[in-house]
């Protein structure tokens, strides 16, 4: 039985990496900043939970007592655009501040969980972080940027840890319906033109980026690294 993490996992696409997992008999722990929400979530998975942020350096190091000895797959799920919850002035210290929270709950939270539990992955263990399409040039701003910050951090994650057999690959998911990310603001015109984008003609689900997940997690995914994947019916070709 492996020891799972996966941040962000109270709602929306981790929920469904969480469960995904837990339906193969891995042993799961949720976290998030939200408890009333990681705590119903975990009892419906049978999981483990432990809240903090994972973009506060003291909230993870002091987290760490409650997230497994052992850990075999970390998935870095924690993130979405704070530019939503966000005024947008245009004075300066607005701006940086803006751009401040979105590295921070996109980038920073990845850098800091995995650097906190590299030392407590096992050989061979997987480090899957969960990407954008913003990050290829689509826009979302300081989101966009973000994403692309965790692409290149991952490739060289990918090489610090691959010493010691542990893949790192970012998962990059397009349009995905079902979750919290558009805070309810996505009109019925804006998923229409962004499926129009799509090859395949529809939305994503939290399924298909949890299938891929499982997929770079499992042992048939062993020298696959440094890469991103891209799960969005072709709205982007990663070519």
């Amino acid at each position: 039985m492996r020891e799972v993490v996966v941040t962000g996992g109270g709602t929306g696409i981790g929920y469904a990496i969480a469960a995904a997992f837990a339906a193969l008999g891995d042993h799961v722990t949720i976290t998030g900043r939200r408890e009333q929400v990681l705590k119903e979530a975990a009892a419906r998975l049978r999981a483990s939970w432990t809240p903090f942020n994972a973009a506060s350096p003291v909230a993870v190091k002091e987290a760490l007592s409650g997230l497994p000895e052992r850990v075999d797959v970390l998935v870095n799920n924690a993130g979405g655009n704070t530019n939503l919850d966000r005024r947008q002035s245009g004075e300066l210290m607005d701006v940086a501040e803006a751009w401040w929270a979105n590295l921070n709950a996109n980038l920073m939270s990845a850098v800091l969980v995995t650097t906190a539990l590299a030392p407590r992955m096992r050989e061979g263990g997987r480090v899957v972080s969960i990407g954008s399409i913003a990050a290829r040039g689509t826009g979302s701003g300081s989101y966009g940027a973000a994403k692309a910050a965790l692409e290149s951090w991952s490739a060289d994650l990918a090489a610090e840890l691959g010493p010691r057999g542990i893949t790192a690959n970012v998962v990059s998911p397009g349009l995905v319906l079902d979750t919290e990310f558009f805070r309810g603001r996505l009109t019925d015109d804006g998923i229409r033109a962004r499926v129009e984008n799509t090859r395949n003609g529809r939305p994503g689900t939290p399924a298909d980026v949890a299938d891929t997940v499982l997929f770079l997690a499992s042992e048939g995914a062993r020298h696959i690294t440094g890469q991103v994947v891209h799960v969005n019916g072709g709205a982007y070709l990663g070519r």
